[in-house]
């Protein structure tokens, strides 16, 4: 809820020559994003919430930031080439689309829409104005090992990707939720929320463009109190280049844990296979996320300890700069989230 792993910075940019906005903190996530922003170089210059408590907290961690009384103040000045944002995940597409008519990139959290329809009309509106809609799938992105791991795949080192199973338990922490957290029409089903991250994943880690989905459930088995939520969801596809794939997404952490969730990823290989436990070890008392990797050559173990960088975002900055697809492309952007709405489209479907 409050994920901010903080990291390393990697300056990719003059301090100051690239500034960015923030707008709608509606979720915790925009701490992590703009931290990670500035760690590349880039400044944020100004901050726009309605609600002036939550703006003057965020303010406090980016003292050098101004508060601004309209979104029209951050769309309006020039020298802000980019606004990120976490909006209540049905309003994140509306305010995306006025991000780009104004001539700016936007930098949405996940999960960057609530419909296939939204997806349609910022799909036309990328095209059109040459802007781009960036998602913070963080549980890649702002995760070493899991980052680690995907190009570890990529780069051959286990062969052909034959199979991928994430598995991605959250913490509830109901109490302190906000009333949106349970209404589904504005969350838009826990595949379409938290699964977003997953389908990311999956098409990166197998290499692939599309998949077909096979099979999808949501349910809510533990939550009677709030019956719009989902505790529960789970999906497999067959991807376009034949990998096999699966996803588990649920809110039952249990409160011993560590860490808000055991989140584990398994992908196999024609040559080998790898393992990533992303944010914790369980059953070892100097627990740190870690890489296993084992193939024809060697037995390893890579430890992820201290900060860690994180490369997407400074690649991010120079994509917004020179107007280049290095640290995702929009396609493969927007097809992570076409699969997780299909997926929950097909599971609401089934469970009627």
């Amino acid at each position: 809820m409050s994920y901010n792993p903080g990291g390393k910075t990697i300056q990719v940019v003059e301090p100051g020559s690239f500034e960015f906005g923030v707008a709608a903190l509606d979720h915790a996530h925009i701490d992590g994003m703009a931290t990670a922003l500035e760690n590349t170089g880039a400044r944020l210059k100004s901050i726009y919430e309605p609600n002036a408590e939550k703006a003057q907290a965020f303010q406090e961690k980016f003292p050098h930031a101004q508060i601004v009384d309209s979104l029209d103040a951050i769309l309006k000045d020039d020298a802000i080439r980019c606004v990120a944002a976490a909006a209540i995940p049905y309003k994140r597409c509306e305010l995306g689309l006025k991000v780009m008519e104004a001539g700016k990139d936007y930098f949405t959290d996940k999960a960057p829409f609530t419909s296939l329809a939204q997806l349609e009309s910022a799909r036309e509106a990328t095209q059109r104005t040459g802007q781009k809609y960036m998602v913070y799938f963080s549980e890649r992105l702002h995760n070493a090992p899991t980052y680690y791991a995907g190009e570890l795949c990529r780069s051959g080192k286990i062969g052909r990707v034959l199979q991928v199973m994430v598995m991605a338990p959250h913490r509830l922490s109901k109490d302190a939720r906000p009333d949106w957290f349970f209404e589904k029409e504005k969350y838009g089903g826990i595949l379409t929320d938290i699964g977003s991250h997953q389908f990311e994943q999956l098409l990166h880690v197998t290499g692939a463009k599309d998949a077909t989905i096979n099979y999808s459930r949501v349910e809510n088995f533990n939550n009677p109190d709030k019956p719009e939520l989902e505790d529960f969801g789970e999906t497999s596809l067959t991807m376009d280049n034949g990998a096999s794939c699966y996803c588990r997404i649920d809110w039952f952490t249990p409160d011993a844990a560590r860490a808000w969730g055991d989140g584990r990823l398994f992908v196999l290989g024609t040559e080998g296979y790898v393992e990533v436990r992303k944010y914790l070890d369980i059953g070892r008392p100097d627990s740190v996320p870690s890489v296993f990797l084992v193939n024809h050559e060697e037995e390893t173990e890579t430890r992820f300890e201290g900060p860690q960088a994180f490369p997407f975002f400074g690649e991010l900055v120079l994509d917004m700069v020179n107007r280049a697809e290095n640290a995702m492309t929009q396609e493969h952007a927007f097809k992570a989230a076409e699969l997780s709405l299909k997926a929950q489209e097909i599971a609401d479907v089934a469970r009627g």
